[in-house]
């Protein structure tokens, strides 16, 4: 490993354990104070995503999310927003598969005020009857732009196609479930799942734990129940394959394929082994298909995961013309990682991803958004020296026992474009 890249890793100050703390309601705390930092971040991570969506409903979590923010507690939405940019609170979160979540910087000093005005988001939501319909016509909006996004409404389908679970359930929703919605469904909705039971409040920065879990215990200790049971992750047994007429000129090429989950012991050789594939302009995708073949404007890869699984997609984007080669080239430079890699190759991919852990980690946002998801995926947070620990450890030969393992087969693809691409 590069000698100043330890030296930028261990001069990451790093809190000596993460703290945990469960309220009876089933809201579990989870925590890194550092004294050296002035700001501080909070994520709750609610357990209540699209996948768990009342059939017929499609894209209520996402309209939910948004209401949630238009007046609470005794404010208005004016009134709310006021508050919220009174403590410099730089705000973020959204509606995913899984889980919504509501996150939040703020200076360390204001962390308490912070957190009452989101036990009023998320405990008293006004969901007003004259001021929840814009959110409705912004989801439609987004909706409908997908036919000007045709590298994302390809993913949309790839992902309704691939997962048989409900999972397959795109969190900008369908039409039909969209236009259906109305304030009751948001009211009864925000009744059935959002429950204290499983959610995660990842805090990071300068705070001080007890405190802070006393100020949480008053604010959210009388909040009640469980949300519904979600399914466990469940994808195709036979690849599919489907193509989407376009009149467009473009090809859009999707690409998607099973690997390991996060708690897998082969997990960093597996990601290890895609930043390989898609690091950057030296990773193998970008030289192969386009450097040296000229096939395409853009080419990547990504590993994704859900609770119990991993998968990596793969997208290429280019013209009519070229669109078979490119398809061939790229399902055949996925399937040689089989071969194994290069110890140049795997140097330069440790060394992009512990730079980009190390940056990411500098930041307290960034920081309680990774604590929330490692808890939420792995039941515990992985520190910042075990991560570097781990990528630093894996081996060529990891990689490549790894993929004798888990051969790169069985590969499900959709294609967006004029004419439809063979197999």
């Amino acid at each position: 490993m590069k000698k100043w890249l330890v030296t930028l890793i261990y001069n990451v100050q790093i809190p000596s354990t993460t703290l945990i703390h469960t309220l009876p309601n089933g809201l579990t705390i989870v925590g890194e104070p550092l004294e050296s930092k002035q700001a501080a971040a909070f994520s709750f991570l609610i357990p209540a995503g699209s996948a768990t969506e009342p059939l017929g409903k499609e894209g209520l979590t996402n309209v939910l999310e948004g209401t949630l923010y238009r007046g609470a507690g005794n404010r208005s939405a004016r009134q709310l927003g006021d508050a919220l940019d009174g403590l410099g609170i730089e705000r973020g979160g959204s509606a995913d598969i899984e889980y919504t979540t509501f996150s939040g910087a703020t200076l360390g000093l204001y962390l308490h005020e912070a957190l009452e005005l989101y036990a009023d988001i998320l405990l008293r939501p006004a969901l007003p009857e004259d001021d929840w319909e814009g959110q409705k016509t912004l989801a439609l909006q987004s909706l409908k732009g997908l036919d000007d996004a045709p590298s994302r409404k390809l993913f949309v389908q790839l992902r309704q196609n691939w997962f048989t679970s409900h999972h397959h359930r795109a969190v900008i929703g369908t039409k039909e479930g969209l236009e259906s919605i109305q304030l009751e469904d948001l009211r009864q909705d925000f009744e059935n799942r959002c429950k204290p039971h499983g959610v995660i409040l990842a805090l990071a920065g300068n705070f001080d734990w007890d405190a802070t879990v006393a100020h949480i215990e008053r604010l959210f200790g009388e909040w009640e129940g469980s949300a519904p049971v979600m399914e466990v992750p469940q994808i195709v047994d036979t690849p599919l394959r489907q193509h989407i007429s376009s009149e467009k000129e473009q090809v859009h090429i999707g690409v998607a394929y099973r690997g390991v989950a996060s708690d897998n012991a082969d997990n960093y050789a597996y990601r290890l082994s895609n930043a390989v594939l898609s690091g950057g302009m030296g990773a193998r995708l970008f030289t192969e298909v386009r450097e040296k073949r000229g096939l395409v404007y853009t080419v990547s890869a990504s590993v994704s995961s859900h609770r119990g699984i991993g998968w990596t997609t793969a997208y290429a984007g280019t013209t009519a013309p070229r669109a078979q080669e490119t398809l061939d080239v790229l399902l055949g430079e996925l399937k040689r990682m089989e071969q194994g890699v290069t110890q140049d190759e795997l140097d330069r991919a440790r060394t992009k991803m512990l730079t980009a852990l190390v940056m990411g980690e500098e930041s307290t946002r960034s920081r309680a958004a990774s604590i929330a998801r490692d808890y939420w995926i792995l039941g515990r947070v992985r520190p910042l020296d075990e991560l570097e620990r781990e990528i630093g450890a894996v081996t060529v030969q990891n990689i490549n026992d790894f993929f004798a393992r888990h051969p790169v087969e069985n590969f499900s693809v959709v294609t967006l474009g004029p004419t439809e691409l063979s197999l």
